[in-house]
């Protein structure tokens, strides 16, 4: 080896300001896949990207090292054409649930790879896993043949794909290098673009219950996203779109299945529903399925007035194992043994619900994670949450905490009460989709 190419002359370029070359890049995530760098190198390493930063094309050909640290589906035995969607997370962001079978009832395939909940934010998997028997981890050849079969599948990382990722992603955690943009757009990437999908669209969310509070943030994630997954020979927009409440009206896994049930049958919410058209519209023109927003909108009502999603998503359940009976009868689903309203102590406007407090109040109760180890209480969660700009009269629920103890809903309780504010002032709410990059 080229003495160069030794960890503590890479690090050490790094360090110094100057742009890696491709050698350089390869050999540090070939360090981090075979265990040849050792953790406080990788580590180092990691710091000195976080101070010192990568150009656009020094984080593409990371990104691309890190894809191909691991397994690439090759689904090119798929006629129709590829989408997929990611989200930087949220509070009550389902919209995955929903939209993919949407996607694939407008005839685009969906083969979409998705992540587990950490800290405040939801994972899609735990949701999905709320479903009796629904199987999340599939081998690439099962989620292949489900992709040809019917268009759909949702799955979980599997260990083939991109480990540097899992190795680097759990070093960040620790090292405080988290919110690095390159680092953010290596791994949601490498991951995506494994997967075997044609473009992509991504929801970047900003505020109070987004990963990314402001939205000056939220923009430089977009655009990185949108440079580097273009360099890399796919089409990606993404999308802007604010998180100081939480998304639709129920938190929590069993809750939110339920809720993109309600979706796929015409009876979203408005605002869960707005994100998932604005998301969806890009879906379809990138994947040349609609010329125009009105045509690919068209699609989507279509799709769910027809019952043609709703048939999608049941088709996805039954081939992942699960009980797909829940689509006709929710309450199959796990349910909560205390279900409390939690009412307003005077009338007057909704002015605010704190994404973060209610997220908040949901971890206490058991619906996420504080550490990666925690286990899930699927049934438990928030129903029928109030949004800002709402009338309430005194007395009226704000909510319905699901518990499954006392001591959980005295806690979540005090979170509650705390995250939501009603005045005699009407305040709106914020614009909900911000701004479209790419």
């Amino acid at each position: 080896m080229s003495s160069t190419l030794f960890p503590q002359h890479v690090i050490a370029r790094k360090r110094d300001g100057h742009a890696l070359t491709r050698e350089e890049i390869a050999a540090f995530v070939r360090g981090a896949t075979d265990g040849s760098w050792a953790d406080y190198q990788l580590s180092a390493m990691l710091m000195a990207i976080f101070l010192r930063g990568m150009t656009a094309e020094e984080t593409a050909v990371y990104t691309e090292a890190m894809m191909r640290s691991g397994f690439v589906a090759d689904l090119s035995n798929v006629k129709q054409p590829k989408a997929d969607k990611h989200s930087t997370g949220g509070v009550g962001d389902k919209i995955s649930l929903h939209l993919a079978p949407m996607i694939a009832a407008c005839g685009v395939a969906v083969p979409m790879i998705s992540g587990r909940g950490l800290g405040h934010t939801g994972g899609t998997l735990d949701k999905l896993e709320s479903i009796p028997g629904f199987r999340v981890n599939l081998s690439f050849a099962e989620y292949r043949a489900q992709v040809e079969k019917i268009g759909l599948c949702l799955i979980g990382q599997t260990a083939e794909l991109a480990p540097a990722d899992k190795k680097l992603y759990a070093l960040r955690d620790v090292t405080g290098t988290v919110e690095c943009v390159p680092l953010i757009c290596a791994s949601i990437l490498s991951k995506k673009l494994a997967e075997g999908t044609d473009v992509l669209v991504g929801d970047v969310k900003f505020g109070r219950g987004a990963f990314m509070k402001n939205r000056a943030d939220a923009r430089r994630l977009a655009e990185a996203l949108v440079t580097v997954a273009t360099a890399m020979g796919t089409p990606m927009r993404a999308v802007l779109t604010a998180m100081d409440e939480p998304l639709g009206r129920a938190v929590g896994n069993a809750l939110e299945v339920a809720e993109s049930i309600e979706c796929l049958k015409g009876h979203g919410p408005a605002d869960t529903m707005e994100v998932t058209f604005a998301l969806g519209e890009q879906m379809l023109l990138l994947a040349k399925a609609a010329e125009s927003k009105d045509e690919a909108r068209g699609k989507l009502e279509r799709a769910i007035a027809s019952g043609a999603a709703l048939g999608k998503f049941r088709e996805m359940i039954a081939a992942q194992g699960g009980d797909a009976r829940v689509v006709d009868e929710p309450g199959r689903l796990p349910q909560a043994k205390l279900k409390v309203p939690l009412v307003a102590p005077h009338g007057g406007w909704v002015r605010d619900v704190d994404a973060m407090g209610v997220a908040l109040a949901a971890l206490r109760l058991g619906a996420g994670r504080a550490k990666a180890e925690d286990r899930i209480d699927h049934a438990v969660g928030v129903s029928g949450l109030v949004k800002i700009g709402e009338r309430v009269e005194a007395g009226a629920p704000l909510c319905v905490i699901h518990a499954s103890d006392e001591k959980s809903l005295a806690e979540a309780r005090a979170r509650l009460e705390g995250a939501i504010e009603v005045g005699e002032t009407l305040r709106a709410a914020a614009k909900l989709v911000d701004e479209i990059v790419g």
